[in-house]
């Protein structure tokens, strides 16, 4: 029998809805709308003078080369953070499941890095690398490798994919630990009892079940990468070496509050939020097609 949750008065819905879509009201569609309209505007630093440009700005985002090469460096990075922090979490989920003595241990420390804030991820893996005070850049120099991520774009673009990955890790691991124990037991325990190993009973039952986990994480990891990984970047690159770690969300941030180019800023964060919106439309348009519900 199953459960409705059956209200009698008209306006009670709408009063319990009503503070999440104030919050977001005031906090997501007006800044966007105030976004989308200073777009089409040019003003000076403190928005004394204000004139209507029309699409001046957009036409001037595709003249400059800066701003096209982080659209390259955008889709390197989010490209390896949604697939590296899914990957090496569901391997620690898959492990997690099997473990039954001490879990709560390797899982509370596993769930760990969730709480810490992106800037402060982003300062930590900057020491344990920093080439002079590094535990990591001197363990990589004394196996030959010089590491400075401020001198060697490869080594800054690690950097900040790496912190990325250990800040999302956490988060998918819980969801990927709680679809691992949501499969019926009798499923692995039948393909064992055929003679399925632990790798073909991964591959052949487990994972299909965890589709709809995995396109659910592939989708949050991707607005991830593009928009809250701008604290990371900010605390350990600032965009650097020369502008070959800026990516969009941090482009936006310094052409508007560092070079002061509101309307151009504007206009980049519009494009921004159209590119995230159209890949979250082609994920669930192409890929859920894959999915196994």
């Amino acid at each position: 029998m199953q459960k409705q949750v059956v209200f009698h008065s008209k306006w009670l819905p709408w009063a319990l809805v009503a503070p999440q879509g104030l919050v977001i009201l005031v906090f997501f569609f007006w800044p966007a709308a105030q976004a989308l309209v200073q777009s089409f505007q040019q003003s000076d630093a403190f928005g004394t003078s204000v004139e209507w440009v029309g699409f001046d700005n957009f036409k001037a985002l595709w003249a400059d080369e800066s701003y096209l090469a982080s659209f390259r460096t955008t889709a390197i990075f989010s490209a390896l953070v949604a697939s590296i922090g899914i990957a090496v979490s569901l391997l620690l989920a898959f492990f997690a499941d099997r473990i039954h003595r001490g879990a709560w241990v390797y899982r509370t420390l596993l769930v760990m890095p969730y709480a810490v804030a992106p800037a402060v991820a982003g300062i930590l893996w900057l020491f344990l690398f920093s080439p002079s005070v590094g535990l990591v850049a001197y363990a990589l120099t004394r196996f030959g490798f010089e590491w400075n991520a401020l001198l060697n774009s490869n080594h800054a673009m690690s950097l900040i994919v790496i912190t990325a990955v250990w800040k999302q890790v956490s988060y998918n691991f819980l969801f990927f630990l709680a679809g691992f124990q949501s499969i019926p037991k009798s499923l692995v325990e039948a393909a064992a009892i055929d003679g399925a190993g632990v790798w073909h009973r991964f591959w052949t039952i487990q994972l299909p079940l965890l589709t709809p986990t995995t396109f659910f994480l592939l989708v949050v990891n991707t607005v991830y990468a593009f928009f809250d990984t701008f604290g990371i970047v900010d605390a350990t690159t600032k965009g650097g070496p020369g502008k070959d770690t800026a990516i969009l969300v941090y482009k936006v941030y310094f052409d508007g509050f560092k070079a002061l180019d509101l309307g151009g800023s504007a206009a980049q964060s519009v494009v921004l939020m159209t590119i995230v919106i159209g890949l979250t439309i082609a994920q669930f348009r192409y890929i859920e097609r894959k999915v196994h519900y």
